[in-house]
């Protein structure tokens, strides 16, 4: 008896597939990955697309954010001025649809001369197969930025197979309060 349970144990901690509260199985492999350098951060997320109605896949872009916001911060205290270069934001979503998707995102940065030029906070509003909801995001980070200043938002990105996000910066108010 002592052996089955120990078998069955092993069994279910080695399973690869998740079952969700609607009964339906997924396989649990995921694997997210995020690289940062002095000219910018790129990712990889492949795995599962929505667990019981949550998108997954999307929450990476929650992810590759606050990793971009790091790195503008550090690179700003090693007095190493930044910006991301909105224009050349890549994304893609291979397999968007299927339950299973590969989804890539490359945000690079541009070097600038001035530190109240750089910015140092970094986030995203968007959607997965639906439209972002700008002007709420905008509501809730509206106490995030310095009096005077505003959101610098890029132009709506979308991928072929359907996600669609505006990428956010702002000087951080901890980080650059002398750039007001």
């Amino acid at each position: 008896m002592k052996q089955f349970i120990i078998i069955l144990i092993l069994g279910l901690l080695s399973s690869n597939s998740i079952t969700s509260e609607k009964g339906i199985t997924y396989n649990s492999t995921q694997k997210a990955d995020i690289n940062c350098t002095d000219n910018g951060c790129q990712g990889i997320y492949e795995g599962a697309e929505f667990v019981d109605g949550s998108d997954i896949a999307h929450q990476f872009s929650n992810k590759i954010s606050k990793a971009v916001g790091d790195k503008l911060k550090e690179l700003y205290h090693s007095r190493e001025y930044r910006k991301v270069d909105f224009s050349k934001i890549s994304m893609s979503t291979k397999g968007m649809g299927s339950g299973h998707v590969i989804y890539k995102v490359s945000i690079p940065f541009i070097t600038v001369e001035e530190k109240c030029d750089a910015f140092t906070s970094f986030d995203h509003v968007g959607g997965w197969n639906h439209s972002p909801a700008l002007n709420a995001r905008k509501m809730q980070l509206n106490n995030v930025l310095m009096d005077g200043h505003s959101l610098n938002i890029s132009e709506l990105k979308t991928t072929p197979e359907g996600l669609h996000e505006y990428w956010i910066q702002w000087k951080n108010k901890k980080t650059q309060f002398e750039c007001k």
